[in-house]
Formats: C-alpha cells, structure tokens, sequence
C-alpha cells in the first residue's frame, strides 16, 4: 500500500471504513491491519503514525457485510476480539475514546461500544446458508430476474453478465443456486484489493434487495457453535469431518419466525461451510446404479442415514459396492468416501470434477479424465474475458487437475532419445557402455556405436591387449 498523506485525506476516505479491535486478553484497543498466512490478527496502535497502515474497508453494506464475513473464516481465533467499525476520519479519536473506558470504565462505555460493535451473529450468517440451499420445485423456475442484479456490486468483485455467462454460472444463479465451482473475484475496496475464491449465490436481503452473497473458504467447518439452534455432538462432528454429512435427521429454528424446521446437515467440500437442507426438500431416487430401492432404504437415505448397496453396475458395465447418503449440499444421493484419508476407492470417481474453470466435460472427456488421462478442453476463459485452451489430468494420488498448454503427452515423447541415440545417453547420462565403446574416455558424439577415430580405436586395443597380458592361466 502506498503512502498517503495525513493532512489531506483522499476522497476515497468519505466512502471506507478502518476496524478497530479489542484484544479481550490484552485490553488493548488497536487498528486492524490485516490477517497473516497463519490466521493471526495483525494489528497496529491507532495513532496518525500508523494510519496509512489502516485497513479500509466499503462501508456499502452489503459489500461490507461479505468483506467481514469472509474476514472472520480467514481468522484463527475469532471469539477472542471484539471488532468495531469506525468511519476513517474520525477512527483514531474514537480508538483513544474506547481504550479510555476499557482502562477506567464509565457509564459511557457501553453506550460507546454498542455504537461502533459489529456484532458476530453464527446464527445469523448460517441464516442465509440455509435459504440458498432450498431448491425450487421446479428446475426451470427462476427465483431471481436478471434486472435485479446489481451489476456495480458485480463489478466490484471482478464479475460481469458477459464472463458469467461464459463461465455458465448466470443461469444457475438466476435459479437461487450457489455456483457448482469456486470463482475467482477481486474485491476492489479503493485503497486494498482482496483476491480470493469463492462460491457465489443471489439472495434477498430484509428490504428485499437481491444482493450477491460471497460463500469464502473456510479452514474448517464451525462446528463448536449452535447452528440454528442445535448443538452438535461428538458423533455428529466426526461424522461431518469424516464424510461430510452428519447422518440424521435433527430439528433446526427459523430464526425469522422461529418455525421449527427437520432437517439434514451437510458440509460444502468446497467452501467448508454447513449447510442445511430441510427433510420434505430430500428427493430418494427409485434406483441407483441399477438397484431398485425397497421402501426400507429409501427411508433410511430419507432420514439421512447412510446405506449400504451391492450389486450396483458402473458405467464400464463392472458390478462394485458402495455405501450412499443424502447430502445437503449437492440436494442428491452421493457416493461416500472417508474424507480424513488419502486412499482412493471406487466411490471416489464422484468427486472427479466434471467442471474445470468454467467448462463442463461432455461425456467422452469426462470419461477419459476419470481414468487419468490427458483431456484436450477448449473455450476456457480467463480473468480479462478472453478465450483460451490447453490440457488437463488428474492425479488420482493427490485429487488435483493438472492444467498445461502443450500437451503433456507430446512432450514426454519428444524426451524419449531415439534408438539411434540411446548409447550416447547411455555413456554420458548414465555412465553405461556397449563393448564397441566401454573403454573410450572422450564424450560420444550423437548416433555413435563404435570408435570414429584413430585415437579412440588405439584406446580400445589398448585396453584389451592389456587385460589379455594380465591374465593367469
């Protein structure tokens, strides 16, 4: 960040707020600078010395809303600060105002914090989790209309109706779904730029705006707070970690109404949040993978309960077994794979992503890239708009696409030595001969099998009719 000046503040200033931070160990009021590699609060002492060192953030609410969000699944131990926001020019006198009551308390303090606290509500910010996750009834049927959208807010994170719609998340955004792939946006807060992935949804806020949610990575599922209402056990916790869902069905409260609501709770694998997804929203198909479900097994996935089938038939037409479940998240029955281990499985062929950057397989490709094989993809698009291409694997052993513009096929041949060759690679890569060559000190030349010079055939017959002399019969 590059320095400004304290005695003219910018005019972005009028528009940006600065956090402010109550260490509740040290009792220390200070300005947030930041959230380092590690998830620890970088902070600095409010005063005009440091005020270039300032976070600050859009005090837009619902850019601020998202930015702070996000800020909190970034930070290794939220519950041990309190945060206030405060307008920039007025953050260091009010900075001083606060550590003054936190020394020496007033009647004024709690007047002076409500003011400026942003409260952390679990509750609250899993509200909307739960709404995103409620599909319509019909697949066709749009929640949102494309005029709603506010396209500056779009614009803010790097986004534009053309890009969304190459990438094809347009439509299903329209629909009320989150995007199926985490998306690359740029935060623009003025001052400092956010880069970060995220998954993406419409959503209404309480004055009936639709505005963009930003679903961040978070480093773990929060499962040591109530989610609208319920407090997870030691089961359902290893359960959520293990296969990403909880498997039961539990009794969540609307926190607008205070409607009690049966559901199931899931994981994002992508974002690491919970997400829930009320029981008369769960669809059990009447068969999977060839096997027909009896009515005992549909109500056992219907509780979300997991099943165990054999006999089902793969697409090469082999027969396996597999344990399934209902999952939240995705709203259908998935194949389960121990999530806490590295080793692959059968099951594990779900997760292969059928998306990469935008771009859906078509059933050729996908099958190739579910076998490890590299996959010609055409028409991605890139951060600025513009179209480009290349190949793609994945890596069975670590779960991850491998992306190149050549083919990696083609370079791995052009690494192979011909046959002509292979002695000079032999002798001077890895230090073997054949008998023709075996005692010639010099370097090979290319395509050489035996000695091209006077020196070096004097060399070979050199060399035997020494060993023959040293022989004992």
């Amino acid at each position: 960040m590059s320095e400004q000046s304290i005695d003219a503040p910018k005019f972005e200033d009028q528009f940006s707020d600065i956090l402010l931070v109550l260490d509740k160990k040290k009792k220390r009021i200070e300005a947030v600078k930041g959230i380092d590699k590690n998830g620890e609060l970088q902070t600095v002492t409010a005063n005009k010395k440091n005020e270039n060192q300032f976070m600050r953030v859009d005090k837009h609410g619902d850019l601020f809303s998202n930015f702070f969000s996000n800020f909190l699944n970034q930070l290794k131990n939220p519950t041990h600060f309190n945060f206030f926001k405060v307008a920039v020019h007025d953050g260091i006198n009010v900075a001083n105002k606060m550590q003054k009551e936190v020394d020496n308390p007033t009647q004024e303090r709690e007047k002076l914090f409500s003011e400026h606290e942003i409260k952390i509500n679990n509750k609250q910010e899993n509200k909307n989790i739960m709404e995103t996750t409620q599909p319509t009834t019909e697949t066709s049927e749009y929640r949102f209309k494309l005029e709603q959208i506010d396209w500056n807010a779009m614009s803010n994170l790097g986004l534009s109706k053309e890009r969304l719609e190459k990438m094809k998340l347009l439509d299903p955004l329209l629909k009320g779904y989150k995007t199926n792939e985490l998306v690359p946006i740029s935060l623009d807060l003025g001052t400092s730029i956010t880069r970060m992935d995220a998954r993406l949804s419409l959503q209404q806020n309480d004055k009936g705006q639709v505005v963009v949610a930003i679903h961040g990575i978070r480093k773990e599922p929060q499962l040591n707070f109530p989610f609208f209402g319920h407090e997870f056990t030691k089961e359902d916790k290893e359960n959520l970690l293990k296969t990403g869902n909880m498997g039961r069905v539990v009794d969540l409260t609307n926190p607008k109404n205070g409607e009690t609501i049966p559901s199931i709770i899931s994981v994002d694998r992508l974002t690491k949040e919970l997400i829930a997804l009320r029981t008369d929203r769960i669809k059990i198909p009447d068969e999977i993978k060839g096997v027909k479900l009896d009515e005992q097994q549909k109500q056992t996935l219907s509780e979300g309960k997991a099943l165990y089938i054999e006999g089902m038939i793969s697409k090469k037409g082999e027969p396996f077994d597999a344990a399934v479940q209902f999952n939240a998240d995705k709203c259908y029955v998935e194949f389960l794979f121990d999530r806490t281990k590295n080793t692959q499985s059968v099951t594990q062929q779900q997760d292969v992503p059928r998306v990469f950057r935008g771009k859906e397989l078509d059933e050729q490709q996908y099958q190739k890239f579910q076998e490890g094989q590299t996959v010609y993809v055409s028409g991605l698009i890139d951060k600025k708009g513009k179209e480009y291409q290349g190949y793609i694997t994945f890596d069975k052993e670590t779960a991850k696409t491998n992306f190149s513009f050549d083919n990696p096929n083609k370079i791995k041949e052009k690494a192979q030595p011909k046959e002509e060759s292979k002695t000079q690679v032999a002798v001077n890569s890895e230090g073997k001969t054949n008998d023709a060559t075996k005692n010639i000190k010099e370097p090979l030349k290319t395509e050489q099998n035996n000695p091209d010079s006077k020196k070096q055939q004097q060399e070979q017959e050199k060399s035997k009719a020494a060993k023959s002399k040293g022989r004992k019969i």
